[in-house]
């Protein structure tokens, strides 16, 4: 458990300590972003931004804080995603190539895509019983939950997941991709599972996955129902209590999103 959490948490935080490096772009094209005085000689080289006083370094500050925000969800949901393929491995003896799911489609433009999701767990891969037992069990459960006839559930080989830290958009385009994920994950004989870590998901959002199909797990905490909970399907199924692993190491997380929340909001760099 303990070299478990170790490995975990230093995936967490360097993800996050990641997002203190970000810097504002300002329409340039630039990797790495603008440095606060490379910022200032943009905007005083344009007059109208100048006479606006645009140039203020408080504005820099917003921009950097504003995208640092986005920055710091968007790497806490690959820690979120990095972490959940690990304690798959770990717990279930499986190797990195069998957690992995992806396949080819036909775009509209008639040319070929490999798309993925975030996880995969194949039945006749795990090779302890008891294991095996109880995701073929759970596998049967949550596909009865969302209505999944039950000549398909008898043909599931496992599951397939896509991880998220929260789901508040209702990015149409993202909901249709996720859509058509379920189709072709059912295709190849794979229940579909959107796996939320925390509690944060739009409610339209949530009705409408179940209604595809998707098994829908959120951040609810001690539950007891691992067909609802991400936290209770760790503990319960997968056999790894992820929602200990974050208290026990919740101060360490809060201080290192705390020094980089810190870092955004500075004025300078």
């Amino acid at each position: 458990m303990t070299a478990r959490d170790d490995d975990y948490l230093r995936i967490f935080v360097d993800c996050v300590r990641s997002c203190a490096d970000y810097r504002p772009k300002f329409g340039q094209g630039r990797m790495a972003g603008l440095t606060l005085a490379e910022f200032r000689d943009l905007y005083r080289a344009d007059p109208f931004y100048t006479w606006l006083g645009l140039d203020d370094p408080k504005l820099y500050t917003a921009h950097r804080s504003a995208g640092g925000m986005t920055s710091i969800y968007r790497q806490i949901g690959i820690a979120c995603e990095r972490v959940f393929r690990e304690v798959l491995q770990d717990a279930l003896g499986l190797s990195a190539e069998e957690v992995i799911w992806s396949y080819e489609t036909t775009l509209s433009d008639g040319k070929r895509r490999r798309l993925s999701l975030d996880g995969r767990v194949t039945l006749d891969d795990v090779h302890d019983e008891p294991s095996r037992d109880r995701l073929r069990g759970w596998i049967r459960q949550a596909a009865d939950s969302v209505d999944v006839d039950t000549s398909i559930v008898g043909s599931l080989k496992g599951a397939v997941f896509e991880v998220r830290q929260g789901y508040k958009s209702k990015d149409s385009k993202r909901q249709q991709a996720d859509l058509a994920n379920a189709v072709a994950a059912y295709t190849s004989g794979y229940l579909p599972c959107l796996l939320v870590l925390s509690q944060q998901i739009d409610r339209d959002v949530l009705l409408r996955y179940r209604a595809a199909r998707w098994v829908v797990l959120t951040g609810e905490f001690r539950s007891g129902d691992p067909l609802t909970s991400t936290y209770e399907f760790m503990a319960r199924i997968v056999g790894y209590d992820l929602g200990g692993f974050f208290a026990r190491h919740a101060d360490t997380l809060r201080s290192e999103v705390g020094s980089v929340l810190s870092t955004l909001l500075g004025r300078d760099e």
